[in-house]
């Protein structure tokens, strides 16, 4: 979401209030304040949002927040909070219109939240395709998939592959390989709790 503001943040219960000026930071997934008043708040959390004056006032975690952003800022931070998340699909950015061609995974089943993203994007035609969905589950398919991707019109590849530590290929690998091919990366959404997605685009 992007928004950031210096204020003034009450935060506190019926019993005590703490009472500083902060950074308040809108994040896609929380709300963070920093300064002498710290505290982090998943979005998904925030109860009984609304606009008095010139505050935003939320409930959560038990304490009631105001955030003295100003009457027109805190009606875009509630706008903001109250707008329904972009779907995984809209993050890809396939439609109907913006199809995309998948390959993998060679490995298991397609994750259930991909499949339902590329529900209604997807083709089996190189040349219409406006981007390339690889799903990568072993190093060898790296190299195929670049060798592939470099066939088609379309210079968009999102690459689909585990999260973590353990992620084999891992998200450097992944990186190394497709920078040394002439790839930009600029994107990566979560997938899944699983799964993670870059968007790598060649020069």
């Amino acid at each position: 979401m992007g928004r950031e503001a210096s204020c003034t943040a009450r935060v506190g219960t019926p019993q005590a209030t703490e009472s500083a000026d902060v950074a308040a930071l809108l994040e896609s997934t929380h709300v963070v304040l920093r300064g002498a008043l710290k505290r982090k708040w998943a979005i998904a959390a925030l109860q009984n949002l609304r606009v008095e004056g010139e505050a935003l006032l939320v409930d959560v975690d038990g304490e009631a927040v105001a955030l003295a952003l100003g009457e027109k800022e805190a009606g875009k931070w509630l706008a903001k909070l109250q707008a329904p998340p972009p779907t995984l699909a809209a993050k890809l950015g396939v439609s109907a219109d913006n199809p995309a061609l998948l390959i993998g995974p060679t490995v298991g089943t397609l994750d259930p939240a991909l499949a339902e993203a590329l529900s209604h994007g997807l083709t089996g035609n190189v040349k219409v395709a406006r981007m390339l969905v690889a799903v990568i589950s072993k190093p060898g398919e790296l190299e195929r998939m670049a060798d592939f991707h470099a066939t088609m019109l379309c210079k968009t590849v999102w690459v689909v592959h585990q999260k973590g530590r353990d992620a084999y290929p891992s998200d450097g690998e992944i990186r190394m390989e497709l920078r040394s091919r002439g790839y930009v990366d600029n994107k990566t959404p979560a997938v899944s709790d699983t799964l993670t997605a870059t968007r790598y685009v060649r020069k």
